[in-house]
C-alpha cells in the first residue's frame, strides 16, 4: 500500500501542528510554516507566507491526496488561498478538509447548531468561515469535507496557556455566564480527523463535546483543576438570555469511542 499523501496548510499552528503529530507516523504527511523558524530544518515542511506566496507552487511540488487547511491570518488572502485551492481541486484527485468553525452559527443564539442548519455570522471570523465553506460547497461532494470546531483547550492550548498566564498575574478572567457552548482537546480532535481520512469520509462534521456546559462554568473548573487560585472573573454578558454557541452532530455521527464529554477534557487534557 502506498501511503497516503497529506499536506496540512498551517501545520505550524497549535491545531495545525497537532494534526501534524497525529498523521505523520501514519501517511506521508507535509506542513506549511510562515514565521516560526524552527520547521525550516524539517524536510517536511514548506515556508508559506499567505501574502506573498502561491499556494500553487507547494501544492505542484507536494501532489498531495489530501490537503487539510488549518490556515490563519490576514482574512482576504485566505480567501484568495482557498479560490486557488478550489481551482486545484478541480483538476486533481486531491480532497480538502477544511478547519471551519462552531462561529458560523454565532448569529444564531436560541439553540445548538445541527450539520444542515443554515450558516449565519456577526463576526468577521465566523463570516470568513462561511465564505470558505460557500466555496466548497460549490464543489463535487466527494472532494471536500467541512470539519466545525468548537473552542480548543488542551494541555498546551493558546487558551489554557492564557488562562495560566492571567492567573499567575492576577489579571481578570473573562467569562461569559450566559453562554452554553460545547468545547473540544487537541488529542481527541486529530484522532477524529485521522479517522475521517483513514474512512475517506466527505461532508460536514461536527467536531465537539458530545454534551455542552455554560462557559463560566468550564473556565471555573479549568481553573480549578489547574490548582489553588483566587480567580478574579469578569463576567461579561451579552444578553440576559441564554445562548447557545454549539456544534453538535445530528447526521454524520462519529463511533462511540472518538467522543468526548466536557468533563473528561477537564480531567485528562488540562494541566494540573
Amino acid at each position: 500500500m502506498e501511503k497516503k499523501k497529506i499536506l496540512i496548510l498551517g501545520a505550524s499552528g497549535f491545531v495545525g501542528n497537532a494534526i501534524y503529530k497525529e498523521l505523520c507516523s501514519y501517511f506521508d504527511t507535509y506542513g506549511t510554516y510562515f514565521s516560526n523558524r524552527s520547521f525550516s530544518t524539517n524536510k517536511q515542511f514548506f515556508r508559506y507566507d499567505l501574502e506573498e506566496d502561491d499556494i500553487f507552487q507547494i501544492l505542484e511540488k507536494v501532489h498531495p491526496d489530501v490537503i487539510i487547511s488549518a490556515l490563519r491570518g490576514n482574512f482576504p488572502t485566505q480567501i484568495q488561498a482557498h479560490q486557488h485551492l478550489m481551482e486545484y481541486l478541480m483538476k486533481s484527485k486531491a480532497k480538502l478538509y477544511f478547519i471551519s468553525s462552531a462561529n458560523v452559527f454565532d448569529a444564531y443564539s436560541k439553540y445548538p447548531s445541527y450539520e444542515y442548519d443554515k450558516t449565519l455570522s456577526e463576526s468577521v471570523f465566523g463570516r470568513l468561515k462561511i465564505k470558505i465553506e460557500n466555496m466548497m460547497m460549490r464543489l463535487p461532494k466527494e472532494k471536500t469535507a467541512i470539519l466545525r470546531v468548537p473552542m480548543v483547550f488542551g494541555n498546551k492550548s493558546p487558551r489554557v496557556r492564557e488562562i495560566k498566564a492571567l492567573l499567575d498575574s492576577n489579571e481578570p478572567i473573562e467569562v461569559f455566564p450566559n453562554l452554553i457552548i460545547n468545547v473540544t482537546n487537541d488529542d481527541r480532535l486529530t484522532q477524529q480527523i485521522h479517522y475521517l481520512i483513514n474512512r475517506n469520509k466527505t461532508g460536514i462534521f461536527h467536531l465537539g463535546s458530545s454534551d455542552l456546559i455554560q462557559h463560566e462554568e468550564f473556565i471555573k473548573d479549568v481553573i480549578q483543576r489547574m490548582g489553588n487560585y483566587h480567580p478574579i472573573l469578569k463576567r461579561v454578558y451579552t444578553t440576559n438570555e441564554d445562548r447557545y454557541l454549539a456544534a453538535l452532530p445530528k447526521d454524520n455521527k462519529l463511533p462511540k469511542n472518538l467522543l468526548i464529554t466536557c468533563q473528561e477534557i477537564i480531567d485528562h487534557h488540562i494541566p494540573v
